[in-house]
């Protein structure tokens, strides 16, 4: 029984902050049709998506020169992908294991991703490995790139 009162409190603390941060911002929640249909949602306001994770390759055995000059090659691919609006997230884990990062793109099947993780400069030298698995996700992720440029102020790839 004290279970379900905490339980309650909790969420009754957790709505009344969501309606206050909602208000604090003018925020009214309404369906834009003609939003869904830009971005490809479907009527939950999803998409599909093709995930990959990064994981360690087996040719890890650069000089750091070399793997310094990979690693600037594959963050220019990945903004080339973003740019071309192929790559919608990606980043880094923060911890060392073998899974290292991770890309959502916006594409179909299995295969278009598997050729866009091909022009990947780590992935061709073996030092990274694709994941690629199907994935649906928020059609709201269309918007992120856009988005994430109004918050940097610094490129990650000098140019």
């Amino acid at each position: 029984m004290r279970q379900l009162i905490f339980l309650l409190i909790g969420l009754s603390f957790f709505a009344c902050n969501e309606n206050k941060n909602a208000s604090d911002q003018n925020f009214e929640v309404t369906y834009d049709s003609v939003k869904a249909m830009q971005l490809g949602a479907d009527e939950y306001g999803m998409k599909k998506y093709v995930m990959a994770f990064l994981k360690r390759g087996p040719d890890r055995d650069q000089d750091s020169t070399t793997a310094a000059e990979l690693q600037k090659a594959h963050l220019k691919n990945i903004m080339r992908m973003a740019e071309d609006g192929k790559l919608v997230l990606a980043g880094p884990f923060l911890d060392n294991e073998d899974v290292r990062g991770i890309y959502i793109f916006d594409v179909r099947t299995i295969e278009e991703a598997k050729a866009l993780t091909e022009t990947d400069p780590a992935i061709k030298t073996g030092i990274l490995e694709m994941e690629l698995r199907p994935w649906y996700g928020s059609a709201a992720l269309m918007e992120l790139n856009k988005l994430s440029k109004t918050l940097q102020k610094k490129s990650i790839v000098e140019n």
